[in-house]
Protein backbone atom coordinates (compact mmCIF):
# COMPACT_ATOMS: atom_id res chain seq x y z
CA UNK A 1 0.00 0.00 0.00
CA UNK A 2 1.82 3.33 -1.12
CA UNK A 3 0.97 6.74 1.02
CA UNK A 4 0.57 9.84 0.03
CA UNK A 5 0.31 11.66 2.66
CA UNK A 6 -1.13 15.16 1.55
CA UNK A 7 -3.56 13.27 -0.38
CA UNK A 8 -4.82 11.83 2.75
CA UNK A 9 -4.29 15.09 4.58
CA UNK A 10 -6.69 16.43 1.67
CA UNK A 11 -9.14 14.19 2.55
CA UNK A 12 -9.54 14.81 6.34
CA UNK A 13 -9.41 18.58 5.64
CA UNK A 14 -12.69 18.11 3.67
CA UNK A 15 -13.51 15.44 6.24
CA UNK A 16 -16.22 18.12 8.18
CA UNK A 17 -18.38 16.55 11.27
CA UNK A 18 -21.51 18.01 12.74
CA UNK A 19 -21.92 17.72 16.61
CA UNK A 20 -25.66 17.56 17.89
CA UNK A 21 -26.22 20.13 20.05
CA UNK A 22 -28.66 17.95 22.84
CA UNK A 23 -25.21 16.01 22.99
CA UNK A 24 -24.02 18.36 25.48
CA UNK A 25 -27.21 18.26 27.82
CA UNK A 26 -27.90 16.52 31.11
CA UNK A 27 -29.31 12.75 29.60
CA UNK A 28 -29.56 9.34 31.26
CA UNK A 29 -32.13 6.69 30.64
CA UNK A 30 -35.83 6.36 30.43
CA UNK A 31 -35.42 5.98 34.29
CA UNK A 32 -33.27 8.89 35.41
CA UNK A 33 -31.53 11.73 33.92
CA UNK A 34 -28.01 11.95 35.77
CA UNK A 35 -27.08 15.83 36.01
CA UNK A 36 -23.32 16.99 35.55
CA UNK A 37 -22.23 20.06 36.58
CA UNK A 38 -21.83 22.96 33.87
CA UNK A 39 -24.59 21.53 31.63
CA UNK A 40 -25.22 24.41 29.08
CA UNK A 41 -28.35 26.15 30.08
CA UNK A 42 -29.03 27.45 26.64
CA UNK A 43 -28.39 27.29 23.00
CA UNK A 44 -25.59 29.85 23.35
CA UNK A 45 -23.85 27.32 26.15
CA UNK A 46 -24.05 24.15 23.39
CA UNK A 47 -22.27 26.11 20.47
CA UNK A 48 -19.49 27.24 23.13
CA UNK A 49 -19.51 23.55 23.87
CA UNK A 50 -18.98 22.41 20.20
CA UNK A 51 -17.04 25.35 19.12
CA UNK A 52 -14.77 23.68 22.32
CA UNK A 53 -14.25 20.51 20.47
CA UNK A 54 -13.80 21.36 17.01
CA UNK A 55 -10.98 23.63 18.62
CA UNK A 56 -9.42 20.93 19.63
CA UNK A 57 -9.88 18.58 16.80
CA UNK A 58 -10.16 20.81 13.91
CA UNK A 59 -12.46 18.19 12.65
CA UNK A 60 -16.00 19.53 13.77
CA UNK A 61 -16.90 22.98 12.54
CA UNK A 62 -20.74 22.64 12.09
CA UNK A 63 -23.44 22.35 15.41
CA UNK A 64 -26.95 20.90 14.31
CA UNK A 65 -29.64 22.71 16.75
CA UNK A 66 -32.93 20.95 17.79
CA UNK A 67 -36.47 22.89 17.76
CA UNK A 68 -37.70 23.18 20.33
CA UNK A 69 -35.21 22.43 22.69
CA UNK A 70 -32.75 25.20 21.22
CA UNK A 71 -35.26 27.85 20.70
CA UNK A 72 -34.21 31.61 21.42
CA UNK A 73 -35.67 34.66 20.71
CA UNK A 74 -33.23 35.84 17.53
CA UNK A 75 -31.77 33.47 15.28
CA UNK A 76 -29.70 35.06 13.53
CA UNK A 77 -27.68 36.08 16.95
CA UNK A 78 -27.36 32.50 17.95
CA UNK A 79 -25.60 31.98 14.18
CA UNK A 80 -23.64 35.19 14.60
CA UNK A 81 -23.07 33.61 17.82
CA UNK A 82 -21.59 30.34 16.39
CA UNK A 83 -19.52 31.96 13.93
CA UNK A 84 -17.67 34.25 16.46
CA UNK A 85 -17.06 30.65 17.82
CA UNK A 86 -15.50 29.40 14.63
CA UNK A 87 -18.82 26.95 13.27
CA UNK A 88 -21.87 27.79 11.10
CA UNK A 89 -24.98 26.00 12.02
CA UNK A 90 -25.92 22.38 10.36
CA UNK A 91 -29.18 21.01 10.28
CA UNK A 92 -32.50 21.74 12.01
CA UNK A 93 -33.88 19.10 13.68
CA UNK A 94 -37.91 19.18 13.91
CA UNK A 95 -39.61 17.57 16.90
CA UNK A 96 -42.48 16.33 16.58
CA UNK A 97 -43.03 13.77 19.21
CA UNK A 98 -42.94 15.14 22.44
CA UNK A 99 -46.72 16.85 22.64
CA UNK A 100 -50.23 14.84 24.00
CA UNK A 101 -51.25 15.72 20.69
CA UNK A 102 -48.88 13.38 19.12
CA UNK A 103 -50.16 10.55 20.99
CA UNK A 104 -51.17 9.01 18.24
CA UNK A 105 -48.77 10.24 15.33
CA UNK A 106 -48.00 14.06 13.71
CA UNK A 107 -47.48 13.57 10.34
CA UNK A 108 -49.55 10.42 10.10
CA UNK A 109 -51.98 10.79 12.74
CA UNK A 110 -55.74 10.43 11.68
CA UNK A 111 -57.05 13.64 12.83
CA UNK A 112 -55.79 16.35 9.91
CA UNK A 113 -55.50 19.30 13.15
CA UNK A 114 -53.07 17.43 14.62
CA UNK A 115 -51.12 16.61 11.05
CA UNK A 116 -51.87 20.58 10.28
CA UNK A 117 -49.75 21.16 14.25
CA UNK A 118 -46.77 19.30 13.43
CA UNK A 119 -46.30 20.27 9.56
CA UNK A 120 -46.70 24.23 11.27
CA UNK A 121 -43.38 22.66 13.88
CA UNK A 122 -41.59 21.46 10.82
CA UNK A 123 -42.32 24.95 8.40
CA UNK A 124 -40.79 26.34 11.87
CA UNK A 125 -37.56 24.63 11.45
CA UNK A 126 -37.72 25.67 7.62
CA UNK A 127 -37.71 29.17 8.72
CA UNK A 128 -35.02 28.69 11.41
CA UNK A 129 -32.92 27.31 8.94
CA UNK A 130 -33.16 30.74 6.42
CA UNK A 131 -32.32 32.68 9.79
CA UNK A 132 -29.23 30.84 10.24
CA UNK A 133 -27.75 29.87 6.70
CA UNK A 134 -28.12 25.87 7.95
CA UNK A 135 -28.26 23.40 5.06
CA UNK A 136 -30.89 21.58 5.89
CA UNK A 137 -34.18 20.61 7.98
CA UNK A 138 -34.11 16.82 9.50
CA UNK A 139 -37.22 15.13 10.59
CA UNK A 140 -37.61 11.86 12.59
CA UNK A 141 -40.78 11.32 13.05
CA UNK A 142 -42.02 8.64 16.31
CA UNK A 143 -45.90 7.74 14.65
CA UNK A 144 -46.69 4.31 14.52
CA UNK A 145 -49.15 1.92 15.62
CA UNK A 146 -48.72 -0.41 18.75
CA UNK A 147 -52.04 -2.50 17.83
CA UNK A 148 -53.24 -4.63 14.44
CA UNK A 149 -56.44 -2.91 13.47
CA UNK A 150 -55.15 0.53 15.19
CA UNK A 151 -55.00 2.68 11.62
CA UNK A 152 -54.97 1.65 8.36
CA UNK A 153 -51.15 1.10 7.29
CA UNK A 154 -52.24 2.13 3.18
CA UNK A 155 -53.90 6.11 5.19
CA UNK A 156 -50.60 6.63 7.44
CA UNK A 157 -48.40 6.10 4.63
CA UNK A 158 -50.75 8.46 2.49
CA UNK A 159 -50.75 11.39 5.07
CA UNK A 160 -47.19 11.30 5.45
CA UNK A 161 -46.48 11.51 1.44
CA UNK A 162 -48.85 14.57 1.23
CA UNK A 163 -47.09 16.03 4.66
CA UNK A 164 -43.61 15.61 3.25
CA UNK A 165 -44.27 16.60 -0.42
CA UNK A 166 -45.47 20.28 1.63
CA UNK A 167 -42.61 20.38 3.73
CA UNK A 168 -40.72 19.95 0.89
CA UNK A 169 -42.45 22.66 -1.27
CA UNK A 170 -41.97 24.91 1.39
CA UNK A 171 -38.57 25.13 2.38
CA UNK A 172 -36.48 27.86 1.55
CA UNK A 173 -34.34 27.24 -1.36
CA UNK A 174 -30.61 25.67 -0.76
CA UNK A 175 -32.40 23.82 1.99
CA UNK A 176 -32.59 20.25 1.85
CA UNK A 177 -35.56 17.63 3.63
CA UNK A 178 -33.42 15.16 5.42
CA UNK A 179 -35.82 11.86 6.28
CA UNK A 180 -34.90 9.83 9.12
CA UNK A 181 -35.77 6.00 9.39
CA UNK A 182 -36.08 3.93 12.60
CA UNK A 183 -36.71 0.07 12.66
CA UNK A 184 -38.39 0.49 15.98
CA UNK A 185 -40.16 2.97 18.91
CA UNK A 186 -41.53 4.31 20.50
CA UNK A 187 -44.25 2.66 18.67
CA UNK A 188 -44.55 -1.30 19.40
CA UNK A 189 -46.14 -3.01 16.12
CA UNK A 190 -45.52 -0.82 13.26
CA UNK A 191 -43.12 2.42 12.89
CA UNK A 192 -44.52 4.38 9.54
CA UNK A 193 -40.81 5.30 8.43
CA UNK A 194 -39.16 1.76 9.66
CA UNK A 195 -36.18 1.46 7.37
CA UNK A 196 -34.27 3.09 4.32
CA UNK A 197 -36.54 1.66 1.69
CA UNK A 198 -40.01 3.59 3.05
CA UNK A 199 -37.65 6.95 3.35
CA UNK A 200 -36.27 6.79 -0.05
CA UNK A 201 -40.17 6.44 -1.48
CA UNK A 202 -41.03 9.10 0.65
CA UNK A 203 -38.08 11.06 -0.68
CA UNK A 204 -38.70 10.53 -4.38
CA UNK A 205 -42.13 11.31 -4.05
CA UNK A 206 -41.62 14.81 -1.98
CA UNK A 207 -39.18 16.06 -4.69
CA UNK A 208 -35.19 16.42 -5.74
CA UNK A 209 -34.15 18.36 -2.79
CA UNK A 210 -35.17 15.54 -0.33
CA UNK A 211 -32.91 12.97 1.02
CA UNK A 212 -32.45 9.81 3.50
CA UNK A 213 -30.86 10.12 7.01
CA UNK A 214 -29.21 6.79 7.95
CA UNK A 215 -28.76 6.48 12.01
CA UNK A 216 -26.16 3.66 12.46
CA UNK A 217 -27.66 2.51 15.57
CA UNK A 218 -31.47 2.34 13.20
CA UNK A 219 -31.07 -1.62 11.56
CA UNK A 220 -32.09 -4.89 12.64
CA UNK A 221 -28.86 -7.19 13.54
CA UNK A 222 -26.64 -8.25 11.07
CA UNK A 223 -28.25 -5.93 8.60
CA UNK A 224 -25.35 -4.53 5.98
CA UNK A 225 -25.55 -0.95 6.50
CA UNK A 226 -22.75 -0.30 3.95
CA UNK A 227 -24.56 -1.64 1.11
CA UNK A 228 -27.47 0.55 1.84
CA UNK A 229 -25.53 3.29 1.90
CA UNK A 230 -24.65 2.30 -1.61
CA UNK A 231 -27.68 2.42 -2.88
CA UNK A 232 -28.70 5.19 -1.66
CA UNK A 233 -25.51 7.03 -3.31
CA UNK A 234 -26.25 5.53 -6.53
CA UNK A 235 -29.62 6.42 -6.10
CA UNK A 236 -28.44 10.31 -5.33
CA UNK A 237 -30.66 10.08 -1.95
CA UNK A 238 -27.79 9.31 0.82
CA UNK A 239 -28.56 13.35 2.25
CA UNK A 240 -27.05 12.32 5.78
CA UNK A 241 -25.89 10.36 9.05
CA UNK A 242 -26.19 10.15 12.85
CA UNK A 243 -23.17 8.66 13.41
CA UNK A 244 -23.15 5.94 16.88
CA UNK A 245 -22.83 2.97 17.75
CA UNK A 246 -25.28 0.13 18.86
CA UNK A 247 -24.79 -3.33 20.93
CA UNK A 248 -28.33 -4.73 21.20
CA UNK A 249 -30.61 -1.66 19.99
CA UNK A 250 -30.88 1.69 19.33
CA UNK A 251 -27.99 2.49 22.05
CA UNK A 252 -26.25 5.64 20.74
CA UNK A 253 -23.12 4.96 22.21
CA UNK A 254 -19.82 6.71 20.46
CA UNK A 255 -19.25 5.50 17.24
CA UNK A 256 -16.63 3.08 16.26
CA UNK A 257 -17.01 2.13 20.37
CA UNK A 258 -18.64 -1.28 19.56
CA UNK A 259 -17.76 -2.11 15.55
CA UNK A 260 -15.33 0.02 14.27
CA UNK A 261 -15.04 -2.15 11.54
CA UNK A 262 -18.25 -1.15 10.22
CA UNK A 263 -17.70 2.21 10.82
CA UNK A 264 -14.54 1.78 8.38
CA UNK A 265 -16.66 0.07 5.56
CA UNK A 266 -19.38 2.54 5.94
CA UNK A 267 -17.00 5.45 5.33
CA UNK A 268 -15.28 3.06 2.77
CA UNK A 269 -18.16 3.27 0.62
CA UNK A 270 -17.81 6.89 0.62
CA UNK A 271 -14.29 8.33 1.00
CA UNK A 272 -12.69 9.70 -2.57
CA UNK A 273 -16.23 8.83 -3.73
CA UNK A 274 -17.70 12.39 -5.69
CA UNK A 275 -21.08 11.19 -5.67
CA UNK A 276 -20.52 11.73 -1.79
CA UNK A 277 -19.71 15.08 -1.39
CA UNK A 278 -22.76 16.94 -0.57
CA UNK A 279 -23.34 13.71 2.64
CA UNK A 280 -23.28 15.45 6.17
CA UNK A 281 -21.71 13.68 8.87
CA UNK A 282 -23.94 14.37 11.99
CA UNK A 283 -23.00 12.63 15.25
CA UNK A 284 -25.93 11.33 17.41
CA UNK A 285 -24.73 10.13 20.61
CA UNK A 286 -26.53 9.82 24.12
CA UNK A 287 -23.64 10.60 26.63
CA UNK A 288 -25.36 9.65 29.89
CA UNK A 289 -22.45 8.41 31.88
CA UNK A 290 -19.58 10.09 30.65
CA UNK A 291 -18.58 13.77 30.33
CA UNK A 292 -20.07 15.21 27.66
CA UNK A 293 -17.20 17.77 26.08
CA UNK A 294 -14.16 14.82 26.39
CA UNK A 295 -16.83 11.96 25.34
CA UNK A 296 -17.33 14.07 21.90
CA UNK A 297 -14.14 14.56 21.26
CA UNK A 298 -12.87 11.05 21.51
CA UNK A 299 -15.91 10.54 18.96
CA UNK A 300 -14.33 12.73 16.52
CA UNK A 301 -10.80 10.86 16.77
CA UNK A 302 -12.73 8.01 16.70
CA UNK A 303 -14.41 9.00 13.18
CA UNK A 304 -11.38 10.80 11.68
CA UNK A 305 -9.25 7.72 12.64
CA UNK A 306 -11.87 5.11 10.47
CA UNK A 307 -12.07 7.98 7.51
CA UNK A 308 -8.39 7.86 7.42
CA UNK A 309 -8.28 4.10 7.09
CA UNK A 310 -11.47 4.35 4.41
CA UNK A 311 -8.42 6.65 2.56
CA UNK A 312 -5.82 4.61 2.91
CA UNK A 313 -7.21 1.49 0.35
CA UNK A 314 -5.58 1.52 -2.66
CA UNK A 315 -8.83 1.33 -4.85
CA UNK A 316 -6.95 0.83 -8.00
CA UNK A 317 -5.82 -2.14 -7.38
CA UNK A 318 -8.74 -3.07 -5.21
CA UNK A 319 -10.57 -2.44 -8.51
CA UNK A 320 -7.95 -4.42 -10.77
CA UNK A 321 -8.46 -7.42 -8.41
CA UNK A 322 -12.51 -7.54 -8.19
CA UNK A 323 -12.52 -7.51 -12.21
CA UNK A 324 -10.04 -10.57 -11.67
CA UNK A 325 -12.06 -12.23 -9.56
CA UNK A 326 -9.62 -12.44 -6.96
CA UNK A 327 -11.56 -13.03 -3.98
CA UNK A 328 -8.54 -13.16 -1.45
CA UNK A 329 -6.74 -10.56 -2.80
CA UNK A 330 -9.65 -7.73 -3.18
CA UNK A 331 -10.30 -8.84 0.67
CA UNK A 332 -6.51 -8.53 1.64
CA UNK A 333 -6.18 -4.71 0.06
CA UNK A 334 -9.45 -3.44 2.13
CA UNK A 335 -8.15 -5.34 5.53
CA UNK A 336 -5.20 -3.95 5.07
CA UNK A 337 -6.21 -0.31 4.86
CA UNK A 338 -8.20 -0.90 8.18
CA UNK A 339 -5.35 -2.95 9.68
CA UNK A 340 -3.10 0.49 9.54
CA UNK A 341 -2.33 2.34 12.67
CA UNK A 342 -3.11 5.85 11.46
CA UNK A 343 -2.82 7.49 14.77
CA UNK A 344 0.47 8.75 13.60
CA UNK A 345 -0.60 9.91 10.57
CA UNK A 346 -3.62 12.04 12.23
CA UNK A 347 -1.15 13.39 14.95
CA UNK A 348 0.83 14.92 11.98
CA UNK A 349 -2.55 16.42 10.36
CA UNK A 350 -2.73 17.73 13.58
CA UNK A 351 0.53 19.88 14.41
CA UNK A 352 -0.09 20.78 10.57
CA UNK A 353 -3.00 22.65 11.91
CA UNK A 354 -1.72 23.85 15.11
CA UNK A 355 -3.03 21.19 17.02
CA UNK A 356 -2.38 19.02 20.10
CA UNK A 357 -1.14 15.92 18.71
CA UNK A 358 -3.83 14.15 20.93
CA UNK A 359 -6.94 16.20 21.38
CA UNK A 360 -8.64 13.99 24.35
CA UNK A 361 -5.32 14.29 26.44
CA UNK A 362 -4.32 18.37 25.69
CA UNK A 363 -8.17 18.88 26.48
CA UNK A 364 -7.83 16.85 30.35
CA UNK A 365 -4.67 18.67 30.63
CA UNK A 366 -6.01 22.02 29.68
CA UNK A 367 -8.51 22.66 33.14
CA UNK A 368 -11.05 23.69 29.88
CA UNK A 369 -13.23 20.45 31.98
CA UNK A 370 -13.02 21.74 35.59
CA UNK A 371 -13.68 25.60 34.05
CA UNK A 372 -16.76 24.10 32.66
CA UNK A 373 -17.84 22.55 35.48
CA UNK A 374 -17.54 25.63 37.19
CA UNK A 375 -19.84 28.17 34.59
Amino acid sequence: MTLDENALFAALDDFRIELPSWAFNNSGTRFHVFEQPGAPADAFAKVDDAATVHRYTGAAPLVSLHIPWDAVADYRELAAHAVEQGLAIGAINSNTFQDDAYRLGSLAHPDAAVRRKALAAVMECGEIAAATGAHAVKVWLGDGTNYPGQDSFRLRLERLEAGFREIHDGLPDGVRLLIEYKLYEPAFYATDVPDWGTALLLCERSGPNARVVVDLGHHAAGVNIEQIVAVLLSAGRLGAFDLNDRKHGDDDLIAGSINPYQLFLVFAELAGVEAARGVSYMVDQAHNIEPKVPALIRTVMTLQEQWAKAVLIDRTRLECLQAEGDVLGANAVVKDAYDTDVRPLLARWRERHGLAPDPFNAYLESGDEARRRRR
